[in-house]
């Protein structure tokens, strides 16, 4: 399908926020999507799509969190390679039946986030001692979240940053930096499912992810230069924007 320049300017301006906002604390697909839909694309095009340009954020974010020193993805390659299954078999299963019936669990879940958050002030302010061994965490969180991101998707970002606080007990910083990392695995996953389906705009999911790339890059810098306190704000808000889309879907 065609577009006219002004909505590639605007889909372009709605990357970028959705990059800054995704490199903080997830959630740009709360913008992007209903950008993608408001613009005239067909559903299913519009997801795939908008697996696309979140690509480029997201590769943005661990890229310079890993110039930055947050975050070595060598030394998370067992997390990365579950995370890459999980995501692979939620694509598949997606395709076998309706996502609908998660949509209760995953927004009762996201309170619970939110409030457990919001009522203990001091979470992630300091890095805490492991809940978990790493390897079993990472073999367990990846599948399981990356299954879900692979299946349905809002939130991702929000349970993979509580996960690695309360049972790894990274501070809420180098969390942040890590789902970045894992959640850029489950985008590259989507991705190759959807583009190998077909349904794939190019060149709006390019215009979308040049401005992912500035706002991802300008996102991810903000988070190394201020403390968690900023991450922590922005957090919550970013939760609770999910919540309300869930509710109002």
């Amino acid at each position: 399908m065609e577009l006219d320049l002004l909505t590639y300017i605007l889909l372009f301006l709605v990357g970028g926020m959705a990059g800054f906002m995704d490199s903080i604390a997830g959630g740009g697909g709360i913008i992007t999507l209903p950008a993608l839909l408001a613009a005239g694309i067909p559903p299913h095009q519009a997801l795939a799509t908008n697996k696309l340009q979140s690509t480029f954020g997201s590769f943005t974010a661990v890229s310079n969190y890993t110039r930055l020193g947050m975050v070595r993805p060598f030394d998370l390659i067992e997390g990365v390679l579950f995370t890459l299954i999980g995501a692979a078999l939620g694509a598949w299963a997606v395709q076998q039946f309706p996502a609908d019936f998660l949509e209760h669990l995953i927004m009762i879940m996201l309170i619970v986030i939110f409030l457990y958050t919001a009522f203990s002030p001091k979470l992630g302010f300091e890095a805490g001692r492991h809940k978990m061994p790493p390897r079993l965490f990472y073999a367990f969180a990846g599948l399981t979240i990356g299954f879900y991101d692979g299946f349905f998707g809002p939130g991702t970002g929000s349970f993979w940053t509580m996960a690695l606080i309360l049972l790894l007990g990274l501070d809420l910083k180098h969390a942040t930096a890590q789902t970045k990392l894992f959640n850029f695995t489950s985008n590259v996953v989507s991705l190759v499912v959807f583009a190998y389906a077909g349904l794939m705009l190019w060149s709006v999911g390019i215009a979308m992810g040049a401005g992912q790339i500035a706002g991802a890059y300008a996102g991810s810098t903000l988070v190394h230069r201020r403390g968690a306190g900023f991450v922590r704000v922005f957090f919550l808000t970013v939760v609770a924007a999910t919540i309300v889309k869930l509710v109002i879907a």
